[in-house]
């Protein structure tokens, strides 16, 4: 195989062969597969993940880590079902037999170790597929400790006053045990803030608009990480249209001296009064809300724009098509369909103007589905659009967002665009929806 590390590994034959009906090729390959683990089962293991069950049966995924424990070095077992993780720490020989009868039903496992990675693939015959990557750049020493303590951004050990007085921690410092999602959501949004920090212009004041900040659980974080913590001259503005709301932001910002935040009564689409802004937030703006936020960010030629979407009705109305109709008749798949490339061409509409986008994991699904975070970080460099274009013309979809950028042009292109004699010209975007719109939030909303 290509690419392929060399393994001179000695591993006792596992009983798990003897139970599958192998060809000679494929048993060679779980051998392969069995001295794989040999190799990176050991200290330097950063983890090893088996995920893609060929059943609902299954837990969703089960990893193994390596961990130190009296009698030695041990490799604890997590598996991952619905609403439960459960523990069981192994030998290195027990961890190897247990895994290898786990890839029977599963697709895929990935190594990740100081030794370098590997991925498998696994068939439903047994035929294996591994692919190692060598150590080109190598983890940094892993932590064997059995309990180890995540590093957050924001020390759950310190008390923070914002997070005192919304409710996420005590007074103390301890973390809410109701508020802890809402703890860790908060850290892996500054997370990304972090990941981009060398996008943000450097020598003048950073201008930050955050559109449908809420309760600004978020917003509130991300002014006292940019300018408390790091230093950073900054001027965030949080949108929202709950007066209430708004009127005890403004409070509790007055309240910390955070001069350089400040709270507005206002809808996106409405929004006005800045020439330049150099990040815009957004987060469960419902629907075409977000569209409008997009629109306003790459007009302003906005730096960097952080999206998570919500609730994506529009497309849903308006995808038609004639070879898909089989698949379109079920109404739960087109929903998730419909809200999937909503989010997808809105990516591709932000990379023909020049945006570099990540479509990234927000937070677990466990917590809420509305788990996109869409990342866009201005490079300069437009892209031809013709290849999205093409996708909204197969489908008959017209978004909002195109419409905006577009007008009238990208609208004729599709309107004109016969697809069969079932197919029908798309309604007229939405207007603002959800949360933005009429200051409530829509059905399955979750407000940062």
């Amino acid at each position: 195989m290509h690419g392929q590390v060399c393994i001179m590994v000695t591993v006792k034959k596992s009983p798990y062969f003897e139970s599958l009906r192998l060809s000679e090729r494929n048993r060679e390959n779980m051998e392969e597969l069995q001295r794989l683990l040999g190799k990176y089962l050991n200290g330097q293991l950063a983890h090893l993940i088996i995920s893609s069950p060929r059943s609902r049966s299954n837990p969703r995924k089960i990893t193994f880590r390596p961990i130190q424990m009296k009698g030695g070095l041990a490799f604890q077992a997590s598996e991952y079902h619905e609403k439960k993780v459960f523990h069981k720490n192994y030998g290195k020989e027990e961890a190897i037999a247990g895994i290898l009868g786990h890839m029977a039903g599963y697709r895929q496992l990935e190594v990740s170790s100081q030794l370098g990675g590997a991925t498998a693939l696994v068939g439903k015959k047994g035929n294996v597929k591994i692919k190692e990557k060598p150590c080109a750049a190598c983890l940094k020493e892993v932590d064997l400790s059995h309990n180890r303590k995540k590093n957050y951004i924001l020390d759950p050990a310190k008390p923070v006053g914002f997070l005192v007085d919304l409710g996420v921690q005590a007074k103390d410092g301890k973390i809410i045990s109701a508020k802890y999602d809402k703890f860790r959501q908060i850290n892996r949004f500054l997370e990304f803030i972090e990941d981009i920090l060398p996008k943000l212009p450097k020598g003048r004041e950073v201008v930050i608009l955050d559109f449908g900040c809420g309760k600004s659980y978020l917003t509130f974080a991300m002014y006292h990480y940019l300018k408390v913590l790091k230093g950073y001259p900054v001027r965030i503005t949080g949108l929202d249209l709950k007066e209430d709301v708004i009127g005890e932001c403004n409070r509790l910002a007055e309240k910390y001296g955070y001069q350089g935040l400040t709270f507005q009564v206002g809808d996106i689409a409405g929004f006005g009064g800045v020439e330049q802004v150099d990040m815009v937030v957004t987060l469960h703006a419902c629907d075409t809300a977000t569209d409008y936020a997009l629109d306003k960010a790459i007009r302003w030629g906005a730096k960097v724009i952080l999206s998570v979407p919500c609730c994506q009705h529009e497309l849903n109305q308006q995808m038609e098509n004639g070879l898909l109709k089989p698949l379109l008749g079920y109404g739960l798949i087109k929903e998730r369909m419909a809200a999937l490339v909503t989010d997808a061409l809105r990516a591709q509409i932000l990379e023909s103007k020049g945006y570099q986008v990540q479509i990234l994991e927000f937070i677990d699904m466990e917590h809420t589905p509305k788990n996109i975070l869409i990342r866009a970080v201005k490079a300069g460099k437009p892209k031809d659009g013709k290849a999205y274009r093409e996708v909204m013309e197969f489908l008959h979809v017209m978004p909002t967002l195109a419409k905006l950028q577009e007008g009238n042009t990208a609208e004729e292109r599709v309107q004109g665009h016969a697809l069969g004699p079932q197919e029908k010209s798309p309604e007229e975007p939405a207007p603002v929806t959800g949360v933005l719109q009429n200051g409530k939030e829509g059905k399955g909303c979750v407000k940062a």
